[in-house]
C-alpha cells in the first residue's frame, strides 16, 4: 500500500510553530546518548528513541548518504530537518545559518514542502539557536513509504538520506 493519494504534500507551519518544533527537535536530538543517537544511526535502529507523544521526529544526519528503515505510528504528525544546524548563544548572539544550494524532499516521488525556521531554545541552562530547512507531514495512513531528503550548502556540506518507512496503526 502506498497511501500517497491522501498525503498532504503542502503541509505548512507558521514561523512560530516551526521555530518551536525546531527547538523541540534539537532538544530531542541532543539528549540522546551516543550509543542510541538517532542522528548517528545509519540503519534506523534508534528511530523510536524517546519520541514525544504528539509528533514523530525523524533524525537528520552528520552529512553524506544514509539509508534508514523504521516503523512509525500512522496518524501522528512528522517533523524532520532537511538541512539544519544549532549553536550556543556564547558562539553567536544572533542565529547563524547556511547558504542553501539545494533542499528537496519527496515521499514516494511526490515533492513535499520545505520551510526555513530559526528560533531560540534551551538545553538546561545553555541558550541556543536553531536554524534549518525543515519539512513534515500532518500524518501518514498505514502503509509503506520512501522518503528522500537531498540537500547541500554552498560550503560543500551535503545530505542524501533515504527513509524506508512503515506507518502502522497503534
Amino acid at each position: 500500500m502506498s497511501g500517497t493519494e491522501s498525503i498532504d504534500s503542502t503541509w505548512m507551519l507558521s514561523d512560530k510553530e516551526g521555530g518551536v518544533l525546531a527547538g523541540r527537535w534539537w532538544k530531542w536530538a541532543l539528549s540522546a546518548p551516543d550509543d542510541r543517537s538517532p542522528v548517528k544511526d545509519l540503519t534506523g535502529e534508534h528511530a523510536s528513541w524517546n519520541q514525544p507523544d504528539d509528533f514523530w521526529f525523524l533524525a537528520g544526519t552528520y552529512g553524506g548518504q544514509v539509508v534508514r528503515r523504521c516503523e512509525i505510528p500512522s496518524g501522528r504528525p512528522i517533523f524532520f530537518p532537511v538541512l539544519n544546524m544549532q549553536h550556543t548563544r556564547a558562539h553567536s548572539k544572533t542565529p547563524r545559518s547556511l547558504t542553501v544550494a539545494e533542499a528537496t524532499v519527496s515521499l514516494n516521488g511526490i515533492p513535499l514542502t520545505v520551510q526555513e525556521f530559526s528560533a531560540p531554545f534551551r538545553t538546561g541552562l545553555t541558550r541556543r539557536f536553531a536554524w534549518g530547512i525543515w519539512s513534515g507531514m500532518a500524518s501518514l495512513p498505514p502503509g509503506q513509504y520512501v522518503l528522500e531528503i537531498k540537500a547541500r550548502s554552498t560550503t560543500g556540506f551535503w545530505v542524501d538520506t533515504t527513509y524506508h518507512l512503515e506507518a502502522k496503526a497503534l
